[in-house]
């Protein structure tokens, strides 16, 4: 009996101690947690305090103490924003507006409207702080677990290769796993190579390494050693990979210029497709068809000021809001004002022309006369990197494709449906249609609201590309009707071909004559082209085609 009340004695005692070791190693941690806060926040404080000829042996605490959560801190100092409170030396960082300046906390970037520019105090900063900065922001991007950043790292060093970051980046060589990431780190282990090596079979081997890349940080490397190397073998090699440089950039440009001339044939098939159709079948000279556009650009302005929570979602609505606010304007001036017209083209260009005015002036009173912004979603913006030297804007490629998806949506309606069928009869024989039952006055209200109805998405597309003003659709007027002539009227095929015709024309005319000399080159290019065929690129066909 004595025995089992000794042994229950010993279990108690040994679970006491247990539970007090436990309890007394808790609280050892959370007092380094603590600690190791204090010292953190003791850092950052001492960031307000410390003389400049101290700042970086501070700056090397704080990477070892906070390592990656450093990283935005290095960022926000190196670009002269981190800012502290000058009464309790707590450290903010600075937005700037315009001139106006704003202050947020660090980490969380809540906003502290209650601090002006009395109140708080600039870290400073001097050169040998700035070159440690970049030094140290490079050798943490090189380890972030983001590969986009890792490059995005790599692509800023190339051009200003610090001797130091060479072990660095030879032992992150060895670590990494992206292909992208590693291509990068080979030209930039080449090109300290190419640096620092002596022997000319090196740098040789270096430059054959080289001669693929389009980065500007390697051609001017190149260029630099062909001007000053002593060794003819390496000079001669370098010459070899700049005019292997030389010929790809050319490729590439050439590629860059022809997806601009794209973009804007784009734009200009949905300035003027809708003009094609209302041309073709009324044989109305339609003034007011740049205030279509306009009008959509506005409905986009508006759908986002009433979804200011959904930018992402509001070019979905703006869409088919654009199509039929400008389309139900283009039915109530066909009917209120074109239908009492036919025949009388020189009446009804006065009349569309003045219409054209009065929207102009109905915005300006509704909008005010000054340019609005629409926002472009989250996934229009920034853009497709193919390389170094080309890079297709996202923006720009959306509305290439969306170009191509109306011009096809509008050529299946006209074919496969009864609108079309009665809209391609009247556009060939309006009598003959008449006769045989086709109303051809609701056909032309309906055609006109389509064609003003596409004008309205061209103004959506066009808000994605820029300001949005009473005097948008002024732009693009003239140059609607010289794709619709030039293509062949009433024929949308030939809309197509000539709207990207004139834009690649357009694009690869500036460079050399600039903007203004290559709008007029094309324009007496299509005067004399009309000369020679009257009726433009593809004509209508049959009997009654004249």
């Amino acid at each position: 009996m004595k025995q089992f009340h000794h042994l229950i004695c010993c279990l108690i005692a040994s679970f006491t101690c247990a539970f007090f070791s436990a309890y007394a190693v808790a609280n050892n941690s959370q007092a380094s947690q603590s600690a190791k806060a204090k010292s953190d926040s003791e850092l950052l404080v001492a960031l307000t305090q410390v003389k400049l000829k101290q700042m970086n042996q501070l700056l090397g605490q704080i990477k070892s103490s906070q390592k990656q959560a450093a990283l935005p801190l290095f960022k926000t100092l190196l670009e002269g924003r981190l800012y502290y409170v000058r009464s309790d030396n707590h450290l903010i960082q600075m937005q700037k507006t315009g001139k106006e300046k704003y202050y947020f906390e660090l980490e969380s970037a809540t906003a502290l409207p209650h601090l002006t520019k009395k109140l708080v105090k600039k870290v400073k900063l001097n050169n040998s702080v700035r070159r440690y900065l970049r030094s140290t922001i490079a050798e943490l991007e090189l380890s972030h677990p983001d590969a986009k950043i890792r490059a995005a790292a790599l692509q800023s060093l190339l051009s200003n290769l610090e001797t130091d970051l060479q072990v660095t980046i030879e032992e992150r060589r060895t670590l990494e796993t992206d292909d992208k990431v590693i291509d990068l780190l080979d030209v930039a282990l080449n090109l300290y190579q190419l640096k620092q090596s002596e022997s000319a079979a090196l740098q040789i081997k270096a430059i054959e390494q080289l001669a693929s890349r389009l980065e500007i940080p390697v051609k001017n490397q190149l260029t630099t050693v062909a001007e000053t190397s002593s060794d003819p073998a390496v000079k001669q090699a370098a010459f070899d990979a700049l005019k292997e440089i030389e010929h790809s950039t050319n490729r590439y440009e050439l590629v860059d210029q022809l997806f601009f001339g794209l973009s804007l044939g784009s734009v200009l098939l949905l300035a003027s497709i809708g003009l094609a159709i209302t041309f073709g079948v009324m044989g109305v000279i339609n003034m007011a068809h740049g205030e279509m556009i306009m009008l959509g650009a506005y409905t986009t302005y508006v759908v986002q000021l009433l979804m200011p929570n959904h930018i992402d979602y509001s070019l979905w609505v703006a869409i088919p809001a654009a199509f039929m606010v400008s389309g139900l304007m283009g039915v109530i001036i066909e009917r209120g004002v074109i239908r009492h017209l036919h025949g009388r083209p020189l009446e009804t260009l006065l009349a569309t022309f003045g219409i054209s005015l009065i929207l102009q002036q109905l915005v300006r009173s509704v909008f005010s006369p000054l340019n609005r912004q629409v926002f472009s979603p989250s996934w229009m913006t920034g853009s497709l990197e193919i390389n170094p030297i080309l890079s297709l804007t996202l923006n720009r490629l959306y509305i290439l494709a969306f170009a191509l998806i109306v011009f096809f949506a509008l050529l299946t309606l006209l074919r496969k449906t009864s609108l079309g069928l009665n809209v391609r009869a009247v556009s060939q024989n309006r009598n003959m249609a008449k006769a045989m039952g086709v109303k051809t006055g609701w056909v032309d209200a309906m055609t006109f609201g389509l064609g003003s109805g596409i004008a309205g998405i061209a103004g959506v597309a066009l808000s994605q590309l820029t300001n949005v003003g009473p005097n948008l659709g002024q732009a693009y007027i003239i140059d609607s009707f010289m794709v619709v002539v030039f293509g062949g009227v009433g024929n949308l095929f030939g809309t197509l071909v000539a709207a990207f015709s004139l834009g690649i024309a357009t694009k690869f005319l500036e460079p050399v004559t600039g903007a203004v000399l290559a709008a007029i080159i094309v324009l007496v290019f299509i005067i004399l082209f009309i000369q020679k065929r009257p009726k433009g690129l593809f004509p209508q066909k049959g009997r009654a085609a004249e």
